[in-house]
């Protein structure tokens, strides 16, 4: 009998764990090098603090988790005949699982206010769900990793989320390419195209625009009210500019000085100004004037990472969101962050062939016996390695010294220590390195300097 995962959901194997925890790392790295410190926040929120944070379309991914008890037996009987999803889940769920980690840190900033320090920089490293269909990198589980500052208005924390992104990315070898927009200069073009009321219908379907081509989406947008003059004035609109003082300057003139498009662009001037201070910054920058991001609590810039060799979604986004903290009661708090997509990392990686030369265990030695007397002795030697701090490991059975051999060459280890009658007695260890295939004699005296 076959017991398959939950869709969207997967177990992972040492081997692939071990090349998760080198991107974690690696990510934990640079952001401890920024000053960020550590926070977690539970699985499971109240559905109130989750609702109405992503848009209509966020919504509809959370994944809602039934009370405790008889809940069934609370609910009116004209809800359940009803059949309306919508209305008896409010009856039957209070819980769900997180949709990101920007909601709960809002959530724990303004319950925590009197014992923060502001700015309130943190990074948080953790799964979030999401009911969304699977598909490759796209899972209903997987990991972010986030980077947040609160508490601060100047554009210089959105010129540092996109070093911390561009350093992270030369670590990993990843080549990138970063797009740019600003929440202000969408309004701007919604203003200008007469659909300022529509705008939340708006930015969901510019935000299609790198799965659907525009053509496509030309009845959607007649939908929303804009006439054929209107879409082909859209199409000029929303060409991807470089990021660059010209390129901007040009953005404001075709949205007629607009007063959101000058404070957008404005915006995107003050951290060009701060990124071109950075002689070594090589990043590949564009603006994308359709870049939207689909959430609500966008406020100003955004930004989003993809791979620039490999055809995968955004492996990395986020931007400025003022008002998320006042829906908890603490208003005037602003904030900008970044996430970044371990899952969808790690597919890149492997389609690179990026893991080549990271460990899959930290085991350094197995020690390998012929009989009870060698298990034995070999046991005293392994508790010596280990409180010098040498990783190592007794191989368990008393099994031909070849199958021992084996255990070690599939688990990637390099050395094995032969303990026979002869090197009990002697005192002189048989110590072979699986990958060069040398084998040496170490007296058991010099054993520990020579792993060290």
């Amino acid at each position: 009998m076959k017991y398959p995962n939950v869709k969207g959901t997967r177990d992972f194997a040492p081997d692939i764990l071990a090349k998760r925890k080198y991107i974690l790392n690696i990510i934990e790295s640079v952001f401890k090098k920024y000053g960020f410190l550590a926070l977690e926040t539970p699985a499971l929120e109240q559905l109130d603090t989750l609702t109405g944070k992503y848009g209509d379309e966020g919504d509809k991914l959370l994944f809602k988790v039934l009370n405790s008890g008889d809940f069934a037996s609370k609910v009116d009987d004209n809800i359940w005949s009803s059949k309306q999803s919508e209305n008896i889940a409010k009856f039957i769920s209070e819980k769900g699982l997180r949709y990101d980690l920007t909601v709960p840190l809002a959530r724990f900033v303004a319950t925590n206010r009197n014992d923060i320090t502001f700015p309130f920089k943190r990074y948080q490293m953790q799964p979030v769900w999401r009911a969304d269909r699977p598909q490759r990198g796209r899972y209903r589980e997987f990991w972010q990793c986030d980077a947040d500052i609160l508490g601060s208005n100047t554009l210089i924390n959105e010129a540092e989320i996109l070093t911390i992104a561009v350093e992270i990315f030369k670590k990993l070898n990843i080549p990138i390419q970063i797009s740019l927009n600003n929440r202000k200069i969408l309004e701007a073009i919604a203003e200008k195209l007469g659909i300022s009321e529509k705008f939340n219908l708006f930015t969901v379907l510019i935000d299609k625009l790198d799965k659907i081509n525009f053509v496509d989406l030309s009845k959607d947008f007649e939908n929303i009210g804009l006439s054929k003059d209107k879409i082909a004035e859209l199409s000029k609109i929303l060409s991807t500019q470089y990021f660059n003082k010209e390129s901007i300057n040009i953005i404001l003139e075709s949205l007629n000085n607009n007063a959101n498009a000058q404070k957008g662009c404005d915006e995107l001037l003050e951290i060009l100004s701060f990124i071109s201070l950075i002689e070594k910054f090589d990043a590949n920058i564009k603006i994308d004037l359709s870049l939207a991001r689909g959430l609500d609590y966008y406020t100003g810039c955004i930004i989003e990472i993809k791979c620039s060799t490999a055809k995968m979604g955004s492996i990395a986004g986020g931007g400025r969101y003022d008002n998320l903290t006042g829906v908890f009661g603490l208003p005037g708090v602003s904030g900008i962050g970044i996430s970044f997509g371990i899952d969808r990392i790690y597919d890149i990686m492997e389609e690179m062939q990026l893991f080549n030369d990271v460990k899959t265990t930290d085991t350094k030695i197995v020690l390998c016996q012929f009989d009870k007397k060698g298990q034995l002795y070999n046991f005293k030697i392994a508790a010596m390695l280990r409180e010098n701090g040498i990783s190592c490991e007794v191989y368990p059975d008393l099994k031909k010294i070849n199958k021992q051999l084996e255990y070690a060459e599939k688990k990637g280890i390099e050395y094995v220590i032969i303990s026979g009658e002869e090197e009990i007695n002697s005192q002189i260890l048989s110590v072979k390195n699986l990958k060069s295939r040398i084998q040496e004699k170490i007296d058991v005296k010099n054993i520990i300097s020579y792993f060290k």
